[in-house]
């Protein structure tokens, strides 16, 4: 999709300096679980852009974009202040890495890769699949959304950034699933570690490095 003008739905605190964008999708606008747009918005009188992968199971009529917020960054506070009405640019989606499905999704999440790993196992059980999430970060978000997931049968582990993964990685791994790892390069490094320790093959895992 070209770069195209949307509206913002809602704007919503779901944890420690993270909000949800929800806005509204524009006409012919298709993506999937684990894909990413370009939002752009304008700051002082420049336009910024930043990259935000989806954190909705669908987008029917809005989606989501999971926004970790550094009060001292130039961009993420800008977002953070966005209100219902108030209009952002979104171009995409973009990534090759995304839910296309599968029976059963495992996904390994880092910091703010728990937003994709949220959506696609939301998307996983919706279409009658089975999901499991192993999220690493020291201050937890959308506990809600992961409290939900694990009611409806979901295997999910939250662990402090930097405790080993390796027991939880090997308690959901069945040997049918299609591996995801999102989060920051040094938390690839871990997943990978772990996958390995764990029997699995981490080269048949789709991922998506956010620098």
């Amino acid at each position: 999709m070209e770069p195209r003008e949307v509206t913002v739905a809602a704007n919503r605190r779901v944890g420690p300096d993270t909000v949800a964008l929800d806005v509204k999708t524009p006409d012919g606008f298709s993506a999937e679980p684990g894909q990413f747009v370009k939002l752009t918005l304008d700051v002082e009188g420049e336009s910024v852009s930043r990259f935000y992968t989806l954190s909705s199971p669908s987008v029917t009529d809005t989606f989501e974009l999971t926004v970790g917020i550094d009060p001292e960054g130039d961009v993420a506070p800008h977002i953070e202040a966005l209100e219902a009405g108030d209009t952002v640019t979104i171009a995409g989606p973009f990534g090759n890495d995304y839910y296309e499905g599968e029976a059963r999704v495992v996904i390994l999440a880092g910091g703010p890769g728990v937003g994709p790993a949220i959506g696609i196992a939301e998307r996983a059980l919706e279409d009658g699949g089975e999901a499991g999430i192993v999220y690493l970060d020291d201050a937890p978000v959308h506990e809600a959304r992961l409290a939900a997931l694990e009611e409806q049968g979901a295997a999910v582990f939250i662990l402090d950034a930097g405790e080993s993964m390796t027991d939880a990685v090997a308690s959901v791994l069945t040997g049918d699933e299609q591996l995801f790892i999102y989060g920051f390069a040094d938390f690839l490094d871990a997943a990978t570690d772990a996958l390995q320790a764990a029997g699995a093959d981490p080269e048949t895992a789709k991922v998506e490095n956010f620098g």
